[in-house]
């Protein structure tokens, strides 16, 4: 029997395309939420680009047909209806009668009267916990969801091979190991079986006769090739784990090398640090020049959708979420140094002639839809606040020589409506895995270098 699923607003928000995802079943947008859509039309953000959208998208759809019949939208038979009934359907008396997340409750509980399947879906958890206490089924939007934050693709893994097998590999820049001469530890059968790499995954490579004998390398999609920044210091910063060594290589491949970076991991694992340290070393010390300038953005939530109603310019307004920026370029420009007070106005002053000279530039993720920029470092940080949307428009936009890092803590999640499988971090991540122009690192708990208690905390709170 086909079911009904009634979307809420904050679903077609979210991806306009979720009303095709429903294969032969029928999708209800009550009229409330067209109300609601209409709100969101004007607004420069993410989400008002996709209200447009979905508004379109059910304009042209008018033409096939009834809307309120409904219309089929696959070519398996699902249908789209827009539902203006149930308006007398009996709700708890004490629930506003006009509050939209109301009346889209009480289209599900009017169609469930009337012995439809009727499911909600929402990206809302009270929402779905209200449509319980009325008996109506709720699920969360599953489509763009990927594997629990466990089980997600790092871009690592340690595998095991012979000590001899290590020494040759060290002798000589051209030699490589064969995939055939590598074992992952299987922790379900506690045995050493042949691995399955991933092109460009970073390897330690630990012997199975000498503990302390380990190498690092790239699985290049045919071999384990060997790391050719590893012995590089970029603006005087060295690599303090193996973590930072995989980071390392990755940022100082060229555009054409590794146009897309992903760094994934918990706060003071130098993700940002060392983005704009291999940035600054690519601008001011690499010749000839490999990129223009330094593009800065981060997704947080009240910048993209309140950005407008502050004072200032653009800069001034998206000055206070990048103070972390700030930070690292301060510690960077002082050589990673204790700096004495009469030095630090003039350690400032170099900062803010980064900014003053635009060599390095921050703007707002919104505003990078329809751009095409050539040979920028561009750095997305905290993109596990994105939308898989956003995340799509990012990487899909850059110019010739332009180089994308995506950084973000999945587990640091301040969008309402997103979660460690369904944000633009972690779906980039997964669609990009295996491609031979992407690159990606995920940063060990361990490989937390702020104060211990930095890294005690972060992993407990």
């Amino acid at each position: 029997m086909s079911k009904y699923y009634v979307l809420d607003t904050n679903v077609l928000l979210h991806s306009p395309s979720a009303l095709y995802t429903f294969n032969e079943h029928t999708v209800v947008i009550p009229e409330v939420v067209i109300e609601e859509l209409d709100r969101f039309k004007k607004e420069a953000s993410d989400r008002g680009a996709n209200s447009r959208e979905i508004s379109r998208i059910i304009d042209n759809l008018r033409f096939t047909g009834n809307l309120l019949e409904g219309v089929i939208i696959n070519d398996k038979g699902g249908m789209l209806k827009l539902e203006s009934n149930h308006t007398d359907t009996k709700m708890p008396s004490h629930w506003e009668r006009d509050k939209a997340d109301n009346r889209i409750l009480q289209v599900c509980k009017g169609l469930a009267e009337i012995n439809r399947q009727v499911i909600l879906v929402s990206r809302d958890t009270n929402m779905r916990v209200k449509a319980t206490i009325l008996g109506v089924h709720a699920e969360d939007f599953r489509n763009d969801k990927v594997a629990d934050i466990d089980d997600q693709y790092t871009g690592r893994a340690v595998v095991y091979t012979s000590t001899d097998v290590i020494n040759h590999f060290y002798k000589d820049d051209l030699n490589y190991i064969d995939i055939c001469d590598l074992k992952l530890y299987d922790e379900e059968t506690s045995r050493l079986v042949s691995p399955s790499l991933v092109t460009n995954q970073f390897l330690l490579i630990r012997s199975t006769d000498k503990d302390r004998h380990t190498a690092v390398g790239r699985f290049d999609g045919k071999k384990v090739v060997q790391l050719k920044y590893r012995s590089r210091n970029p603006f005087g910063v060295i690599p303090r784990n193996v973590g930072q060594i995989f980071l390392q290589e990755c940022l100082m491949m060229s555009a054409e090398e590794a146009p897309l970076v992903i760094i994934k991991g918990m706060s003071g694992t130098a993700k940002t640090f060392y983005s704009l340290a291999v940035g600054l070393y690519k601008y001011m010390e690499c010749r000839p020049r490999e990129y223009h300038h330094l593009l800065i953005c981060r997704p947080n939530i009240p910048m993209d959708e309140d950005i407008g109603f502050l004072p200032g310019s653009e800069a001034e307004k998206i000055s206070p979420f990048m103070r972390g920026i700030h930070d690292n370029l301060f510690t960077l420009m002082s050589g990673n140094a204790a700096v004495e007070e009469k030095e630090i106005a003039q350690v400032e002053d170099t900062v803010q002639m980064l900014f003053d000279k635009r060599i390095i530039q921050t703007e707002a993720l919104a505003y990078q839809r329809g751009r095409s920029v050539q040979k920028y470092w561009m750095i997305f940080d905290e993109m596990q606040n994105s939308t898989p949307r956003q995340a799509k428009g990012v990487i899909t936009r850059p110019g010739h020589g332009t180089k994308i890092i995506l950084l973000g803590d999945p587990a640091q999640i301040d969008h309402p409506y997103l979660d460690s499988r369904t944000n633009g971090l972690v779906y980039a991540s997964d669609k990009m895995r295996g491609s031979k122009l992407c690159f990606q690192v995920t940063m060990e708990p361990d490989e937390c270098e702020r104060s211990p208690l930095a890294a005690e905390a972060a992993m407990r709170l």
